[in-house]
């Protein structure tokens, strides 16, 4: 036989191991890799964001328990929440806050420590509906129960006054006591109660 009797074919390649050809081998990979990013997306995603929300559900809780574990007045403001609760609006400027809260199935107390400015306090009684001619020389509104769990006292040689502005439950009730002293810069003790 002679060249021209047999034709010269194109050499092929070999055939693949699974016998597909080169194309559907590459549309099964490319399949198989959004296919497993899919997975990924649909499991891992989730899975992070309970992880995360894990951590933050835990470390909100044990902020919680140091606060509640405290005894006694803390420094620092009460939250913008517990001054809407026990209705206390205490003046921007105010200095040395100190603060605690009790709770008990029958009331609960927010006491509340802070110095203002003269127009601070006449701003705080105003916006409580009370005012500076509500506060009667003299005269203690803070009890001793209130008084021990606070640590608070009202010792003679100061120049003290109090008023009580009582709300309709179950809006809170406030005692207070104002330390006139230095009467630019009055400090201002409450014990906001309110029963559910």
């Amino acid at each position: 036989m002679t060249a021209a009797e047999h034709p010269v074919l194109p050499r092929q390649s070999p055939p693949s191991d699974d016998g597909r050809p080169p194309q559907d081998r590459r549309r099964v990979i490319r399949r198989r890799l959004i296919t497993a990013t899919i997975i990924v997306l649909l499991i891992g995603v989730p899975a992070g964001y309970l992880l995360i929300s894990a951590g933050q559900s835990r470390r909100s809780g044990q902020n919680k328990e140091a606060e509640a574990a405290v005894q006694g007045m803390q420094e620092g403001w009460p939250s913008r929440l517990q001054r809407r609760i026990y209705e206390l609006p205490m003046p921007g400027n105010s200095l040395d806050v100190r603060y605690y809260e009790t709770n008990n199935w029958k009331t609960s107390r927010l006491y509340v420590e802070f110095r203002t400015t003269s127009a601070g306090l006449d701003r705080f009684l105003g916006r409580l509906g009370s005012g500076r001619s509500d506060l009667e020389p003299g005269r203690t509104t803070i009890g001793a129960r209130d008084l021990k769990i606070s640590g608070w006292s009202f010792p003679a040689g100061a120049e003290w006054a109090g008023t009580r502005h009582e709300n309709k439950s179950p809006r809170p009730t406030q005692d207070i006591m104002v330390d006139m002293t230095d009467p630019m810069n009055p400090v201002v003790y409450v014990v906001s109660a309110a029963t559910p």
